[in-house]
């Protein structure tokens, strides 16, 4: 399953933590990632990860084309709510889209583990 990952500066270190917590999950999988979010993730949970740009120089941009394209099977956008990115306007331009608690995402993983 290809899996992106994008976590907004505030959220930088919950990612991290949620990562390693879920590393023997994430391992199984090819993760995709802007590049700040995707390098602290390397650095922290020793995973692999496919870095794109940041997200404020296009990284978003470059994961909504490979979502457009269905070349990703989860997202993981841990966000501020108040900001309007790029990704949340092409989320609302091409799909309708599912957000969920931490809890429901942690539910959804130990299923992807079977």
């Amino acid at each position: 399953m290809n899996i992106g990952l994008i976590a907004h500066d505030s959220k930088k270190k919950l990612m991290q933590n949620f990562c390693i917590a879920y590393r023997g999950i994430l391992c199984k999988h090819t993760l995709y990632a802007t590049g700040t979010t995707g390098r602290l993730i390397e650095e922290a949970a020793n995973l692999s990860v496919y870095k794109y740009l940041a997200g404020h120089l296009g990284g978003e941009q470059q994961m909504a084309s490979q979502i457009e394209q269905n070349q990703l099977d989860l997202l993981i956008f841990l966000k501020i709510h108040l900001i309007r990115s790029a990704m949340n306007l092409m989320f609302t331009r091409l799909y309708s889209y599912v957000t969920c608690t931490i809890f429901h995402l942690q539910q959804m993983l130990l299923q992807l583990n079977y």
